[in-house]
């Protein structure tokens, strides 16, 4: 009798589509976050992530310092550029509706849209209040399950790098 093993990790083959908001671009200069920021993005060109970036995305980056500008415009070139699509707007404001978020933090809101129509697996983020709260994950998820999109990963970039990348190239 053989047993059958299931295998929940993605195959080393399969490349997971991530959205990284702004906090993300800004922490590979920022002394707390730099180290695994940067090991997200070395993740990125080695193809372990399909990334991800929007409009909005750009126009915050657009305020940053110069080094943040200009690695994003480095890095942009492995990107998929998304636009703000009605369907995201629309979902922004349903988690508005919710309670998720108020409306002084409706971009916050507008990033998790925007991966969640874009059909991203994930979302990365290092803003801790607004996104990648345990309080609001289960809700960003249960408004999207009602709006017909499915369920939407929101981690810090320290639970989705691998620390072992370099083993397993």
């Amino acid at each position: 009798m053989s047993a059958l093993v299931l295998s929940l990790a993605p195959k080393r083959s399969q490349t997971l589509r991530v959205y990284a908001d702004t906090s993300v671009y800004g922490g590979v200069f920022d002394k707390k976050f730099a180290s695994v920021s940067r090991k997200f993005f070395e993740q990125v060109e080695a193809g372990r992530f399909e990334l991800v970036a929007s409009a909005i995305v750009s126009e915050e980056i657009a305020g940053a310092p110069p080094s943040v500008r200009r690695f994003f415009q480095t890095i942009r070139v492995k990107a998929v550029e998304i636009p703000v699509k009605r369907e995201a707007v629309e979902l922004e404001e349903a988690y508005i509706a919710a309670g998720i978020v108020g409306a002084r933090w409706q971009t916050d809101a507008l990033h998790v849209a925007l991966a969640s129509v874009s059909d991203c697996r994930l979302i990365v983020s290092w803003n801790f209040k607004h996104i990648v709260h345990f309080d609001k994950i289960g809700l960003y998820n249960a408004v999207n399950a009602l709006h017909g999109y499915g369920i939407i990963g929101i981690h810090s970039p320290p639970e989705v790098i691998d620390e072992n990348e370099e083993e397993n190239i």
